[in-house]
């Protein structure tokens, strides 16, 4: 049973199908299908957009929460959420199952473009982001306090 449960599972994510759970920011469900939520998708598109232009996810934080962007439980968007937020590949329409990728039967909310320089910025070293954003931003390098 458990394995023919696995293999429909499968099959679905194949298809491109929704198969439960937490939908993307940016989405609702109805009858099983992920269904583009205009008023959050637009938040969507605003965080993919604003990090491609500043690159550092600590300065669209503070950005999102000045300007009351939270996730769909009214919560404030943290670290976490946001960087998978950025590594979720249902945003270009597509439905991942055990790292592969299918194409979705739901709309992409970014294009591949953005995608691409999102995760141009992804792979660069944390470090040496977070310095640029300091040396731009002119905020103090972190102190380390020692007792």
């Amino acid at each position: 049973t458990a394995e023919r449960i696995r293999d429909k599972f499968a099959a679905s994510r194949a298809k491109g199908i929704f198969m439960g759970g937490v939908p993307p920011m940016g989405y609702d469900v109805k009858a099983r299908k992920l269904i583009v939520n205009d008023d959050a998708a637009a938040n969507v598109r605003f965080i993919f957009k604003r990090f491609v232009e500043i690159g550092s996810g600590t300065t669209l934080l503070r950005e999102l929460a000045q300007r009351g962007i939270t996730t769909r439980q009214g919560k404030p968007i943290t670290k976490g959420f946001l960087y998978r937020m950025l590594n979720n590949r249902a945003y270009l329409g597509e439905a991942v199952h055990k790292g592969t990728s299918y194409p979705g039967e739901h709309a992409a909310l970014i294009d591949r473009g953005v995608w691409d320089k999102v995760h141009a910025i992804l792979t660069e070293s944390p470090r040496v982001r977070a310095c640029r954003t300091r040396a731009a931003t002119g905020d103090p390098p972190p102190q380390w306090n020692h007792l």
